[in-house]
């Protein structure tokens, strides 16, 4: 937020990991301009060990206002396709907003991801409510051997710019995934649910569904292709 005492806190004390612990990051992607998902200091600090920054249209003058390099900036609009580094790359549809201020709602452009590399194929949702643009994604791109999909942070008055977690799991088999990891639910308050009310109810529709997901705890390494996935219900314990 602009003035910190007005901010969100996190669920969580602490990150599992701090910013400078990084390695050299290949790329960043960023879905839409929000606070909790463009952080200025977080960007700050990170900008010197990041080779290039993929984000939707009218994103790139923030950065490089602060002191990203143009030239490590590619903007993109929906429906873009481009390769890097070996990956094929889709800037897709979301349905959110954007703006950080009072006067700059929606001057900027919001998205989802599509990343396939050569044997695996990822879908990111961004922040997004529920509509057919899961489908189109799902027709043109899919299917998908992971897809993170947006599940918290919700109520029934904004369902238009945020899911509730059973619409999360249809988002899921709209877009023809496989393995389903729900996100936006464990870090920051912005809604007036309950923390763990998006991953039980996001569990329960998935196994109605028999959607398979994986549940890793905030900064546990998953692999793909694994025997097992995180399914215990830690956060009951937390």
């Amino acid at each position: 937020m602009p003035v910190q005492i007005f901010g969100n806190r996190r669920f969580s004390r602490s990150v599992p990991l701090e910013l400078t612990q990084l390695p050299l990051i290949d790329a960043v992607l960023i879905s839409h301009d929000h606070y909790d998902h463009l952080d200025y200091g977080s960007i700050k600090r990170i900008k010197d060990r990041v080779k290039q920054f993929i984000v939707p249209l009218g994103v790139g003058p923030h950065l490089e206002r602060w002191g990203v390099d143009k030239a490590k900036i590619q903007e993109h609009d929906w429906w873009s396709e481009f390769q890097y580094e070996g990956l094929q790359l889709a800037c897709t549809p979301a349905r959110h907003f954007s703006g950080r201020g009072l006067g700059d709602r929606e001057a900027t452009l919001w998205c989802s991801w599509v990343i396939k590399g050569r044997n695996v194929s990822v879908f990111f949702s961004g922040d997004s409510g529920y509509g057919d643009h899961f489908q189109a994604i799902g027709q043109k791109y899919g299917p998908f051997d992971l897809t993170f999909m947006e599940c918290g942070q919700y109520d029934r008055r904004w369902a238009g710019i945020h899911m509730l977690p059973e619409e999360s799991v249809q988002a899921h088999l709209d877009v023809r995934g496989k393995l389903m990891i729900p996100i936006h639910w464990g870090a920051f308050t912005l809604a007036m649910h309950e923390w763990t009310d998006p991953i039980e109810r996001v569990s329960k529709a998935a196994r109605e569904n028999k959607v398979a997901l994986a549940a890793p705890q905030i900064g546990q390494t998953l692999v793909l292709g694994a025997p097992d996935y995180p399914t215990s219900p830690w956060w009951r314990s937390v």
